[in-house]
């Protein structure tokens, strides 16, 4: 159950060679702030930290530190002679005190300490004096950042939902600055287990500073470390600890986010700086299930998989009914489910989607998610002006929400509105420079005709994630547009295959098998599409693109009839989808565009 003193640590009596500062360790040895913390680093100096209320600090004890300094003594004294420091503002690091030997004792050693500080003290006013045109040059400001997965320190790798959801969480709250880019969840957690260096990682994601912990649990107390990376020098120069009960856990979230934004000087609204602060307890039980269900909606890529994740959604709320972050993760949820490529009912689907998500907002107005999430069903539904206000508040409250980008990319595609489709997408896309939006933004540009650039998205989609089911479909999608349907046919079995023979999936693989001339192949599929919706549920849509790859446009006709009863999810693009340009100047067709709101 992790550290067995973890639990008492903060009401032990500290030992009395305790140093409890920096300032104290550098005034023992004689040397400035700077320079020992860098000793820290480089030469392993001992230094423990220990939390208080809010804030942790460090400390030290004159034993250890007696042992390291004679063990480094001819290195430390040969490497780090006096020296006026560059930075003025820190304590000048000139000391014309000896060595002091260990078994010197503690009192002499603390009164010799503080009489080379003074010393110091003089020797730093006499270098402003002389020196008062010495230019101290500024660190540049932190303007972008990404929060890493932070660690499992358990050593019990069932409990990794807990490290994952504080990475989520802590990620989320500072998405709330607009003074601050934060890169997506789904970019960092491709560094779960980094093979590189930090500042490589900072450099593949484009930003300033790196965020990288743990976290512990001891029954149901937790303990969170972070600690930030400054990019161009690989210099950690903040790091924070908390011990807490787990029902503080969006507290400790809370003052971890705004620990980060005070270091960076992130320029924060009154808005902002509200949602940073708010944190209400949970019982340890509700967060449990939670963060559980969160975990299984993460690493789900089936129907089956998805709808694992309700029952813990369900029990949080079942436990504590004003929990508001459970309601989006069943939203969240139901929405996976209604696609096509999953092959659930929109008819069953949305109206629980919708409720979720409004349940929640209800409970908190400033949840982004939820309001990305009713955006996307109202999409889907035809509300067009409420989905656009949806997406535009979600990206007030998380100006670093890449899914909100997404979204309203697409929205503006469907309405054909191209060239600012593909600039919100790429703003995504910036945010989430390895995750879903590779897909995403793929398929904003397949929707504006960008064929070959979206070809070239997909393929490092594919190529990032080759089990990427959506990256897969939509991959083929563009293909078969671009007059390539023979490379297109084997993405397309890898996805049938991978989906359990989705009913989306098989309705675009008939297409590419009859645009590559292989049309038993494709009859041979539609049979069994049609037998899949005699049996059971297969959206009408997979029906429809399987007669327009056939060229029966007639009988697409009659399925498009019924995805308007459907409102299925192909229609929202009815205005600008390739696949459809073949019937296009067809009086029905422009009937159809104008009952779907988009003429």
């Amino acid at each position: 159950m992790g550290d067995p003193a973890f639990g008492t640590q903060l009401h032990e009596k500290p030992p009395e060679d305790q140093l409890d500062s920096w300032k104290e360790i550098a005034a023992y040895l004689g040397r400035d702030v700077t320079t020992v913390q860098r000793w820290e680093k480089s030469e392993k100096m001992p230094v423990h930290r220990h939390a208080h209320d809010k804030r942790s600090s460090v400390y030290a004890l004159a034993s250890e530190l007696d042992a390291w300094r004679q063990s480094r003594k001819p290195r430390l004294d040969e490497s780090n002679q006096p020296q006026i420091p560059n930075e003025l503002a820190s304590p000048a690091a000139v000391s014309s005190e000896p060595i002091l030997e260990p078994g010197t004792p503690l009192g002499l050693r603390r009164w010799l300490a503080v009489a080379a500080t003074v010393a110091i003290a003089v020797v730093a006013v006499a270098y402003v004096k002389f020196h008062r045109h010495t230019v101290v040059v500024a660190q540049p400001k932190i303007r972008s950042l990404a929060v890493l997965p932070l660690k499992n320190m358990t050593g019990d790798p069932s409990q990794e939902y807990l490290a994952d959801g504080m990475t989520d969480a802590l990620i989320g709250r500072l998405s709330s600055i607009h003074d601050l880019r934060v890169i997506s969840r789904t970019s960092v957690m491709r560094f779960k287990n980094p093979q590189i260096s930090v500042p490589e990682i900072a450099k593949t994601l484009h930003v300033d500073a790196i965020v990288e912990g743990s976290v512990m649990r001891d029954g149901n107390r937790i303990r969170v470390t972070a600690q930030m990376i400054r990019a161009s020098t690989d210099e950690h120069f903040w790091s924070q600890t908390y011990d807490r009960e787990l029902r503080d856990v969006f507290k400790v979230q809370s003052e971890l986010a705004q620990s980060i934004a005070e270091k960076v000087e992130a320029t924060a609204t009154g808005a902002e700086h509200e949602r940073l602060a708010a944190a209400r307890p949970v019982a340890p039980e509700v967060y449990e299930s939670y963060s559980r269900g969160e975990f299984a909606l993460n690493k789900s890529s089936s129907k089956a998989e998805l709808e694992a994740s309700i029952p813990y959604f369900e029990d949080a709320i079942k436990r504590d009914p004003g929990f508001a972050p459970a309601y989006v993760g069943l939203a969240n949820v139901y929405s996976n489910l209604g696609t096509v490529f999953i092959g659930g009912s929109a008819e069953e689907t949305r109206p629980k989607v919708v409720s979720a998500a409004e349940k929640a907002l209800e409970l908190d107005p400033n949840l982004s998610e939820a309001l990305v999430l009713l955006a996307s069903t109202k999409q889907k539904q035809w509300h067009w002006a409420d989905a656009e206000a949806e997406y535009r508040r979600a990206l007030e409250l998380d100006p670093n929400s890449a899914v909100a980008y997404e979204g309203l990319g697409l929205w503006l595609a469907c309405q054909g509105r191209a060239d600012e489709a593909v600039a919100s997408a790429e703003r995504g896309r910036e945010l989430d420079p390895l995750g879903v939006s590779f897909e995403d933004f793929g398929w904003t540009l397949f929707q504006t005709r960008h064929y070959d650039q979206a070809i070239r998205e997909l393929r490092a989609a594919v190529a990032a994630r080759p089990d990427d089911f959506g990256a897969l479909m939509d991959l083929g999608f563009v293909l078969i547009a671009n007059n390539q349907p023979g490379d297109a046919i084997p993405v397309l079995e890898k996805a049938v295959a991978m989906s359990n023979r989705s009913p989306g999936a098989l309705g675009i693989l008939i297409r590419a098998y009859a645009h590559a001339g292989r049309r038993s192949d494709a009859l041979r599929l539609l049979a069994e599409l049609k037998r899949r919706r005699n049996t059971g549920y297969a959206p009408a849509g997979a029906l429809v693109n399987a007669y327009l790859g056939l060229g029966e446009n007639e009988v697409a006709f009659a399925w498009l009839e019924q995805a308007y009863k459907e409102q299925s999810n192909m229609l929202q693009f009815v205005k600008v989808h390739p696949y459809f340009d073949p019937i296009r100047k067809d009086p029905r067709f422009a009937d159809l565009v104008r009952r779907v709101g988009l003429d």
